[in-house]
């Protein structure tokens, strides 16, 4: 079956230019004009993964992915972001608000054929693991291996994040801001060098499966 792909841009030209780089390899792309555009196709029929463009009115790129991070239903899907902006500042917020890869524009089709054909494997992967765990007996009391490299808040960060919870249910859960959460994040991700969440959540799964 075909991986469902949602591309997102104000810009008419560049949207069809990105939807028909992606369909010429064989995903079945769907298109919005609009951030709110998007939220509504999402809630009707999550894609696999979402390229999007930043800068747009309304809801841009930054809001559409902290709203999807902060819904436990589309949480984990895969964001990739096409900006003009390549500012250190830009990347950082698009890290913090919960997007998985930042490329510059103008785009090259090779590389975002790229990145997303090695996102949408790295999940494929992820859930085999999980339906391999949830199949097999492992005692509701297992005890994860502890990773010398993570601090006692960063493991229980990261154990949230393989449940599949928003940086907003973390907090509630462990009783930490929103900002806090999102630094013990970023500081897996740099410590193990992961480039997402869903590689986070795989190690994490591969840990429990120790």
């Amino acid at each position: 079956m075909s991986r469902r792909l949602l591309i997102v841009d104000d810009e008419p030209n560049l949207l069809r230019a990105v939807a028909a780089v992606l369909r010429d390899e064989s995903f079945d792309v769907k298109t919005a004009r609009s951030g709110r555009e998007a939220l509504t196709m999402i809630a009707q029929d999550p894609p696999d993964l979402i390229v999007s463009d930043v800068r747009m009115p309304g809801i841009d790129g930054y809001e559409l992915a902290r709203r999807l991070r902060s819904t436990a239903n589309f949480s984990l899907i895969p964001i990739v972001f096409l900006s003009a902006k390549d500012e250190t500042e830009d990347r950082v917020e698009g890290f913090r608000s919960g997007v998985d890869v930042y490329l510059s524009k103008p785009f090259e089709p090779d590389e975002l054929i790229a990145v997303v054909r090695s996102i949408l494997e790295r999940v494929e992967r992820t859930h085999s693991t999980i339906a391999r765990l949830v199949g097999s007996e492992v005692p509701e009391e297992t005890v994860f291996v502890r990773d010398e490299e993570l601090t006692e808040a960063e493991w229980r960060v990261g154990e949230a994040v393989a449940r599949g919870l928003s940086n907003k249910e973390i907090a509630a859960e462990l009783n930490l801001s929103v900002r806090t959460i999102e630094n013990h994040v970023s500081h897996i991700l740099a410590k193990k060098q992961f480039a997402n969440r869903v590689e986070i959540a795989r190690y994490l799964l591969s840990k429990q499966a120790e």
